[in-house]
């Protein structure tokens, strides 16, 4: 069911990984569900924004960054400052979220294995390594779509898992509900949170990446119609898994004192509820949530200099494979460093929402140049739906900005 959606399986197998998980987590059991209206407006303008550079491609037949470039004065210079911008915070992304895998397979022996916590680094190094390595090998092949799958299915094992449990533990609805009522947790970290939730959920990868998608999936201005409907299954079901994962969190950890500080600390969100279980589930859908954004984010790049160059993308370019082998070497940056992957992770999201305004800007320029879009031009809810989305990213970026001064 999940595959039939189209290109906006892809959405969500980017958007929830293990950034989305982390920030979930931590949020629930440090606040409860007082953050619910930050993912709530998250997952709103994201479905805003893929339903714009999906209209945009289908009526052009132009991808992004080449449209950008192409059609808005100063396009070269916007295009490249959104290179720079995602490919950094994606690869900061991407460190955390290898770290996070690595530490997890690690935790998962030590509880077979004991004794192998003494030799915790050099364990750790060798898993980031086997698990980036095989990925680029795939990658290097090309023949990645079967991969594609086989991470969609443990997404959605993920997925399941947290769903399933939040039927179990039944969350408070006066709780959820109070979590709509804007506010920040003033309390230090409070601001990063909000910042890392926007940078996780609403990320401008997945925007300009999905024309790219839709071009795979063959669908030309006669699927209009499919691609508005996948924007916004893509979106209720983002919100609604990363609702769950913190409704989860603030049921079963809120109030506790527990400190998240590690990857094996979050098994306690499955634990109360689901028992020697835990572990498993925990364990499997965390791996499946960080194979599946680490295969995406390696490719990242190398489709945003494609797009801006042309609008087509060639796995098996030289460009290619090189720029995938140097983000492999920045994966490793967690476990080479031995650094805490969580707190990466968190940081990380936050740098993902200060490219956002330009990504907004420019597809809103581009929708509406009548000479482009014709009849189909942005509407007068598209346009208040995008405005508010530009504002909205404004004001999470400055979140941001305060949150890392803050944290120096």
């Amino acid at each position: 069911m999940l595959l039939g959606i189209g290109p906006g399986i892809m959405a969500i197998g980017y958007t929830i990984g293990t950034g989305s998980v982390t920030s979930m987590i931590v949020a629930g059991n440090n606040y409860g569900m007082e953050l619910l209206w930050v993912l709530f407006l998250s997952c709103l303008f994201s479905w805003v924004l893929m339903e714009a550079y999906g209209r945009y491609t289908l009526v052009t037949g132009q991808t992004a960054l080449f449209g950008i470039r192409k059609n808005i004065r100063f396009g070269n210079v916007i295009a490249i400052l959104i290179i720079i911008g995602i490919t950094f915070g994606q690869w900061n992304s991407l460190i955390g979220i290898l770290g996070i895998s690595a530490n997890a397979i690690f935790e998962s022996i030590v509880l077979f294995f004991p004794a192998s916590e003494k030799h915790s680094y050099i364990l750790i190094l060798v898993i980031g390594i086997l698990v980036i390595g095989l990925m680029y090998y795939i990658l290097w092949l090309g023949k990645y779509s079967v991969l594609e799958k086989v991470l969609i299915f443990f997404v959605t094992l993920m997925a399941l898992s947290f769903i399933i449990s939040l039927f179990i533990v039944l969350p408070d609805p006066a709780m959820i509900a109070s979590g709509m009522v804007p506010s920040i947790p003033d309390v230090p970290g409070g601001k990063m949170l909000v910042a890392a939730f926007v940078g996780t959920t609403m990320a401008a990868a997945t925007f300009l990446s999905r024309p790219l998608f839709i071009q795979g999936k063959g669908w030309t201005i006669d699927n209009l119609k499919d691609q508005s409907k996948d924007s916004i299954y893509a979106a209720l079901l983002i919100f609604f898994i990363s609702g769950s994962i913190m409704a989860i969190a603030a049921t079963t950890l809120y109030g506790e004192g527990k400190t998240i500080t590690k990857v094996f600390d979050m098994i306690y969100t499955l634990e109360p509820v689901l028992g020697k279980f835990a572990v498993t589930i925990f364990l499997v859908g965390t791996l499946g949530a960080g194979l599946s954004s680490i295969f995406p984010i390696l490719m990242i790049t190398p489709i945003l200099i494609a797009d801006y160059q042309s609008g087509i993308l060639d796995i098996k370019s030289k460009q290619f494979r090189i720029i995938t082998a140097i983000a492999c070497i920045v994966a490793l940056t967690v476990p080479i460093f031995g650094a805490n992957p969580i707190n990466a992770q968190i940081l990380s999201q936050v740098f993902n929402v200060f490219v956002l305004p330009l990504v907004i800007i420019g597809i809103i320029i581009l929708l509406n140049r009548e000479n482009l879009m014709g009849k189909h031009k942005a509407s007068f809810l598209l346009n208040v739906g995008m405005f508010m989305a530009l504002v909205f990213s404004c004001v999470i970026s400055y979140t941001g900005v305060i949150a890392i001064i803050e944290s120096l």
